[in-house]
């Protein structure tokens, strides 16, 4: 480990090399690790060597180092300095890695010589070291066309004006390669931007079929490439090929190449002529194939011999009918938008797969063979023509089936799977019995069912919004909004977490089992967040709007039952947010109440020796019709002073977050009336003797309607009300202000 200061026999050329180094930061760094713990000997060669280069000193540091690197590290040096300075490490070291065998080594053996330096996962180099690298390379002639690196514009037009064969790697925009037989790397490549885009395909435009690429090519990076093959190229010795959105109809015939033990990537994404992908039997160490939006694509080659293969990318393939043949270990597969309508009995062979998506597919049937996958987690067939339930592994845990045809749907008790999550939002389910242990997630939503599901006692979250069910009865975390026919909501669980009735407009009755039958320890979590509303659902009942104002203040208080009140305070994250139609305040609950937007309450002094904690629990009226320039999402608004007696004060400010309107353009109307706690509405107790609150409602990102007259920015709530909680602290350890 290097120390801070050199060793007293040391000194002397340390000083020496402070005084050549001009103090420079990274000549130092570059000495120092040059020299760490090689002898006296060696450091005073050093000097001597240093004493033989012309001014200036610090460039005399810098180049001493890069003389001392090897063939491959000064190779590596003067590529990095010239094309690949804060580019992407991993990509990096694979392109040169293509090009200089020991190329990854070599980058680490720079960076622990402080020529490189690695962050962010990027690879960087100091201005002055990227400007010694270029100066290096035009050194090397007076000729750039007998340099081996280009980086001029002017220097690359003149090059290629005159075809000169001495180019080992080069980026470029376009050109061609004729006599380049060194040429290894070829960027050709454009940004993101559709005028980038546009400017490729038009420069291009007149080019040939095919082009002649030099044999010892092995990184092929062509955005927009205009060619229909790259028949006329043989590339044996390709590391990777990318040709995203070309005009490729075929790469090579079927009975070329057939050994290409070097290619690891083949990337056509979005190349919309190309109709198959050549035999790869010989390409037996390949790791990624993406033909993503290839949407001519029909069929493709036998991929089980592909061992190594990571990475197989095919969505937007609309032509493809078959399932590919792909090695028996490959865990994701990845098949949305593809002509496929079956999924067959070989599917069964696929023993490492864990997740298959068939999104957007015309899949109709699914052999049973399926259920004999053990590794099987994932399965997506959303919107498909699939009218039977498909049988499923033991293994499955997410199944999603949304927009299918399916019409029934019967799990019983002992069905062999651990499913957890089962999704048939939008499908044709009328009936639904299922009683599978396991399942904790099931969305029916925009289902033509109309009778309440038979469903696990296990569940936690059930979504119906959409659906034509009057009455529910059930025990979970549920999500019902917009079931304009529900007119029940009965024993819902005391501890429910989240219930979104939003738009239930038919809804009458709301009712909770007995708090005593749960316990309240089910609230483990480090953050608890319960999330009740009830926006537009005026024909709740005053009973029930009693009993959902009753059950927002025992959230409350089960929160208080689960805070720490130690001095040292370790707060939990917690929030409460309940709304309801309604334009009163109960005074039972809110003792402190105003007709205005703003409050001023008297503390109670604090009649014990100990210390003790504020919370305060607050409820709010107000007209949500007036929030409808806000674009979807509102932000209710607590400011309040705690002041001392001595006049001193602190301010505080909560935020509660909702939405108040959706894409389907629905909206609230009207009076609700809002009950809200944080973890920011309890304070430590200061002697304070007053509280003052002011509320309000805002939105950042409101949209006005043209002649449309908005007062103010914020809209001031109608009423307000507060609950003070006196707490008194626990025994605790040593106590901190």
């Amino acid at each position: 480990m290097a120390t801070a200061m050199p060793a007293v026999d040391f000194q002397d050329l340390s000083n020496k090399f402070v005084e050549y180094a001009q103090g420079s930061p990274l000549a130092l760094r570059v000495l120092g690790s040059k020299l760490y713990k090689k002898s006296r000997k060696e450091w005073e060669s050093e000097v001597d060597k240093l004493k033989e280069y012309a001014q200036p000193k610090i460039s005399q540091i810098l180049r001493s180092s890069f003389d001392d690197l090897d063939e491959l590290e000064k190779n590596v040096f003067l590529d990095i300095a010239i094309f690949f300075k804060g580019k992407l490490k991993k990509d990096v070291e694979k392109i040169l890695n293509c090009c200089h065998k020991g190329a990854v080594c070599g980058i680490s053996n720079l960076i622990d010589k402080c020529l490189l330096d690695s962050k962010y996962e990027r690879i960087f180099m100091h201005d002055m070291l990227e400007e010694m690298g270029k100066d290096i390379v035009c050194k090397e002639s007076l000729d750039p066309v007998k340099r081996s690196r280009l980086w001029s514009a002017k220097d690359v037009y003149q090059v290629l004006r005159y075809n000169k064969p001495y180019l080992k790697l080069i980026r470029l925009h376009h050109s061609t390669f004729e006599g380049m037989i060194d040429l290894r790397v070829i960027f050709f490549y454009t940004s993101d931007t559709l005028w980038d885009k546009c400017l490729a395909e038009k420069l291009l435009a007149d080019q040939v079929d095919s082009v002649f690429l030099p044999d010892e090519l092995r990184y092929l990076c062509w955005d927009y490439c205009p060619f229909k093959s790259l028949s006329g190229f043989n590339p044996k010795n390709l590391v990777v090929l990318k040709l995203s959105n070309g005009s490729m109809e075929h790469l090579w015939n079927d009975d070329d190449h057939q050994v290409l033990v070097n290619l690891r990537e083949i990337v056509v994404v979005g190349c919309k002529n190309l109709r198959k992908i050549p035999s790869l039997l010989g390409v037996i160490n390949l790791e990624r194939l993406d033909c993503s939006d290839c949407k001519s694509l029909v069929e493709l080659p036998c991929l089980n011999h592909l061992a190594s293969l990571k990475r197989l990318q095919l969505k937007g393939c609309h032509k493809l009918k078959k399932l590919p043949e792909i090695p028996n270990n490959y865990p994701f597969l990845v098949l949305q938008e593809s002509e496929i309508e079956e999924v067959p009995d070989s599917i069964e062979h696929l023993i490492g797969l864990k997740s298959l998506n068939l999104m957007n597919s015309k899949v109709k049937k699914v052999s049973r063979n399926i259920s004999k996958l053990e590794s099987l987690s994932g399965l997506t067939l959303s919107h498909c023509p699939l009218v039977e339930f498909p049988e499923i592994p033991r293994s499955l845990r997410v199944l999603n089936l949304p927009g299918t045809h399916i019409e029934e749907v019967y799990l019983s008790l002992d069905s062999p799977s651990n499913l957890q999550t089962l999704n048939m939002s939008g499908s044709r389910v009328k009936n639904a019995s299922i009683k599978m242990e396991s399942l904790r997630d099931l969305n029916l939503s925009h289902c033509p069912i109309v009778k309440f599901p038979e469903i696990p006692r296990n569940l936690t979250k059930l979504n119906l919004s959409g659906t034509q069910i009057e009455e529910v009865s059930l025990s979970l975390d549920s999500l019902v909004d917009h079931c304009e026919s529900l007119k029940l909501l009965s024993e819902l669980p005391p501890y429910i977490r989240d219930l979104d009735s939003d738009g239930c407009t038919s809804l009458e009755n709301v009712s909770f089992a007995d708090h005593y039958l749960y316990a309240l320890d089910s609230l483990e979590d480090e953050i608890i967040v319960f999330d009740m509303s009830f926006y537009n659902c005026f024909s709740l009942n005053q009973e029930s709007i009693d009993y959902i104002e009753a059950n927002a203040m025992l959230k409350f208080e089960s929160l208080l039952k689960k805070q720490s009140w130690t001095w040292e305070f370790p707060y939990l994250q917690y929030r409460l947010f309940c709304c309801f139609p309604g334009n009163k305040i109960s005074a039972n609950k809110f003792e402190h109440q105003s007709t205005s937007s703003s409050l001023v309450l008297k503390i109670a002094p604090n009649g014990s020796s100990g210390r003790r904690f504020l919370v305060f629990s607050i409820c709010l009226v107000v007209d949500l019709t007036r929030c409808h320039h806000y674009d979807g999402s509102v932000q209710f608004i607590c400011k309040y002073q705690l002041t001392a007696a001595g006049g001193g004060y602190k301010q505080f400010i909560s935020e509660w977050s909702s939405f108040i309107e959706d894409e389907t353009g629905w909206k609230c109307m009207g009076d609700h009336v809002l009950i809200l706690f944080s973890e920011g509405m309890v304070k430590k107790d200061k002697d304070y003797e007053e509280a003052s609150f002011e509320f309000y409602i805002k939105n950042p990102y409101y949209k006005v309607e043209e002649g449309e007259v908005i007062e103010d920015e914020y809209i001031k709530v109608d009423k307000c009300g507060v609950h003070v909680s006196y707490v008194d602290e626990e025994p605790s350890t040593t106590p901190t202000t």
